[in-house]
């Protein structure tokens, strides 16, 4: 739990740190004096910096993604065989108790009729 919390604050302390480089860079382009045609160029060469680094954070995302699926699947088909075998066992052991039980009973209603032909 800590862990995914501490990840969803890299996220966003990442995405908020790209959102905020942009914002930057942007107001810087509009408050530097340079004429329309180079501010335009810088404004889309800093808009395709953006675009690039989003599409690679994004990129890294996925394959986190799919890291801790696959690592979700692993555990849970750990734990599914780890219950099977327990619930084997169980089963196991339900069955020699059930089988014990059923013995003692015949032993004792055999006991029962020996004494009452007696």
């Amino acid at each position: 739990m800590a862990k995914d919390e501490e990840s969803g604050m890299k996220n966003g302390f990442l995405i908020g740190f790209l959102a905020g480089g942009v914002v930057g860079a942007i107001v810087a382009l509009l408050y530097a004096p340079k004429p329309g045609k180079e501010l335009r160029s810088d404004i889309k060469a800093h808009t395709d910096e953006f675009i690039d680094s989003a599409e690679e954070y994004v990129s890294a995302a996925k394959n986190k993604a799919v890291e801790i699926i696959n690592e979700g699947k692993k555990r849970s088909e750990t734990l599914i065989t780890e219950a099977k075998k327990r619930a084997e066992s169980l089963l196991g052991d339900a069955e020699k108790i059930l089988t014990e039980a059923k013995e003692k009973k015949t032993k004792q209603e055999d006991s029962k009729n020996d004494k009452t032909r007696t």
